[in-house]
């Protein structure tokens, strides 16, 4: 690692204006390897994660401590013509903007992208939406929970025979946020060559259908329509969880190579060369014999006892882990996934750490997330040279907060 080289995205700015989950992922991640993000929020209430609790640390709640590290909060009133034009020239000295309203938000407050681009061509404007900036469901209200629905994948999630569920957590947001910096840095690279910014439309829809490309491609090649499994997989046996006989233990044996090294870890070597199941598409199609049969092997013994057994063999396993058992696991604390920083309230607090480990300019999170307002006259008088007496009047004025 090169000490002295700074992190990739040092050097740009992001003017964020999201709020909830989508955006501020996204940009969370950008001040991570960094970037500076300042938070556009709206005085006395601010982004709406912070009152998504219990839990609270300090006056916020710890939902919006996980995403909003690394960022600067600028409390500006968007409903009034000075606040609108600070915004304005703030976005002149930015490299990207980051919004995540309904579509035609950003367009009555004069902050479209048609409209900041005139100013400053360089600015690369990303807008996270339910259903994208086109098409007849644009004007939709749309969250995680409804995504998950509308994309399908809520109709393959859950038991066979029980009710549909959700995912365990908010993976259309989060997916979301993930396409926005893919597609903010896309447009980065694409400026290099351009001297231009552009316009990024992130749908949470197309997001989310992207990623569950294998389960479409299945459907459009076959014509069926795949429901709710469990952890099994259509494609695959064995590839799921399976009961112990003290807690449940998963198991991915995606070829045939592992095939064998399976049933020698389970001392079943009788069934590698089983004209039923000697090839992963006969294991898929006699599924309702031999799962049966691998249940009950799995019940006479612990989940240690087959832990063991598979890791020597090489087969993909492991325990079914809660949240406590991720926190504590050595590995996590090897690789900093959570990192202990200091808050101006809530004093010492766990954060998420960096996803992609870079190793000649590696991110880190170097703060907390802020408190409301927390930075609103350093970042308009470093950006915009404004003097101490005219913040003065803008906080008297409750321009800003």
């Amino acid at each position: 690692m090169l000490t002295h080289v700074p992190p990739p995205l040092d050097g740009l700015t992001v003017l964020d204006f999201s709020h909830a989950l989508a955006g501020p992922y996204c940009t969370m991640l950008m001040a991570a390897y960094g970037a500076r993000v300042i938070k556009v929020e709206g005085p006395g209430h601010g982004d709406i994660g912070r009152t998504w609790g219990p839990p609270f640390q300090g006056a916020d709640a710890a939902y919006f401590l996980g995403l909003n590290s690394g960022k600067q909060s600028l409390a500006i009133d968007l409903k009034s013509k000075e606040g609108l034009d600070l915004c304005r020239q703030l976005a002149t000295k930015s490299d990207f903007l980051i919004e995540n309203f309904r579509p035609g938000t950003m367009n009555r407050l004069g902050l479209d992208y048609a409209s900041l681009s005139a100013i400053n061509p360089r600015l690369i404007y990303v807008s996270v939406s339910g259903y994208g900036q086109t098409g007849p469901r644009r004007n939709e209200p749309a969250m995680d929970l409804i995504i998950q629905a509308a994309s399908g994948l809520m109709s393959i999630t859950g038991t066979p025979a029980g009710e549909t569920v959700k995912t365990g957590h908010s993976v259309a947001d989060i997916t979301a946020g993930m396409f926005a910096l893919i597609g903010a840095m896309m447009a980065v690279e694409a400026r290099h060559r351009t001297g231009r910014g552009q316009f990024v439309d992130v749908s949470m829809l197309d997001g989310l259908m992207s990623t569950m490309a294998p389960s479409f491609a299945r459907y459009l090649a076959s014509d069926v329509i795949p429901g709710p499994m469990g952890t099994l997989f259509d494609a695959i046996v064995p590839y799921r969880n399976y009961t112990c006989a003290d807690r449940e233990i998963t198991i991915a044996v995606a070829s045939d190579k592992l095939w064998e090294a399976f049933c020698v870890a389970i001392d079943r070597a009788d069934l590698t060369h089983d004209p039923r199941y000697n090839s992963n598409p006969l294991r898929v199609h006699n599924r309702g014999e031999l799962e049966p049969v691998l249940e009950g092997i799995f019940r006479s013994q612990s989940a240690a006892h087959w832990m063991t057994a598979f890791t020597r063999q090489g087969v993909p396993c492991t325990l079914v882990r809660n949240l406590k058992e991720v926190i504590d696991d050595e590995h996590t604390a090897a690789r900093n996934m959570t990192p202990v920083v200091d808050h101006a309230e809530a004093g010492r607090v766990h954060v998420m750490g960096v996803p992609v480990q870079l190793s000649e300019t590696p991110g880190k999170i170097t703060s907390a997330s802020p408190l409301l307002g927390a930075d609103s006259a350093a970042v308009l008088t470093e950006f915009l040279g404004l003097d101490s007496a005219t913040t003065d009047r803008l906080y008297r004025d409750k321009i800003i907060a």
